[in-house]
């Protein structure tokens, strides 16, 4: 009866690593198609809302890395059970990224709230805007059904992401060259486009670790990339990421307030 007791309390240590998981994949969901909402309707307060809500995303990264080590070090995991701990507390770490650049871009929402963008532009970040959430659903039902083949799908779209923003990347250098008096408006939206860009990047990474935790074996083929910003202005995007990283240099989670209650 005990092992029974330990097994049945160490499936219940490894489902409320996994809910806590897919609550924090609904709310960078959420959190995203917000920023990207707020952006588009250059709405400050569903901005602000945006903003708020990472908070919660923080917390519940704390309560997963919590959770998994709580896991390590009582029920000594191996095999694929150890596998499925590890990614969890690595995927949390993706996921709070993704909320942190997406409060990034709601960020940009409030100083562009009385700027408005040229429709071409717009229509762009947004149709890049879907691509990244359509990824982040697609990674997200991956992870809930440990499908290998899923993860690995999305892992293969990365290039999708890379090439919109290449493109949008080229066509708002154009907009600011020909007109400088867009170079502020423009530069927020650079900022925009990057933070999709390397949210992308995030979401691939979770998808690398659930085709681990799903079949054992790493994702070792080349990752597939279409970003070729690099060579169009170089450094540029070394900017635009050391920027916005130190807008997130705030977030300690040793502030952040934990679920108490165990894992």
């Amino acid at each position: 009866m005990a092992n029974h007791h330990i097994l049945k309390a160490f499936d219940e240590d490894l489902a409320r690593l996994d809910a806590r998981i897919m609550r924090m994949g609904a709310l960078a969901l959420k959190t995203l198609k917000q920023s990207l909402k707020a952006l588009r309707k250059r709405d400050p307060e569903l901005a602000e809302k945006a903003i708020e809500r990472d908070r919660e995303i923080d917390r519940l990264r704390a309560e997963v890395e919590d959770g998994a080590v709580a896991v390590i070090a009582r029920r000594q995991p191996m095999a694929n059970d150890l596998r499925q701990v590890v990614a969890a507390f690595k995927i949390a770490g993706e996921l709070e990224r993704i909320g942190d650049l997406s409060k990034n871009i709601a960020r940009r929402v409030i100083t562009l709230a009385q700027e408005k963008p040229p429709k071409p532009l717009k229509k762009n970040l947004k149709r890049m805007g879907k691509l990244v959430i359509s990824q982040l659903m697609e990674v997200m039902d991956a992870y809930a059904n440990r499908d290998a083949a899923k993860a690995r799908a999305v892992w293969l779209r990365d290039e999708e992401v890379d090439e919109a923003y290449s493109s949008l990347f080229r066509e708002l250098l154009t907009y600011m060259m020909e007109d400088p008096r867009t170079i502020g408006l423009i530069t927020h939206l650079l900022f925009g486009a990057r933070n999709l860009e390397r949210i992308g990047d995030h979401i691939t990474n979770i998808a690398e670790n659930i085709y681990y935790v799903s079949t054992g074996q790493r994702l070792d083929e080349h990752r597939p990339k279409g970003d070729d910003t690099s060579t169009i202005l170089p450094g540029y995007d070394d900017v635009l990421d050391d920027e916005d990283d130190e807008d997130d240099e705030g977030d300690d989670l040793s502030t952040v307030e934990r679920d108490d209650s165990g894992i």
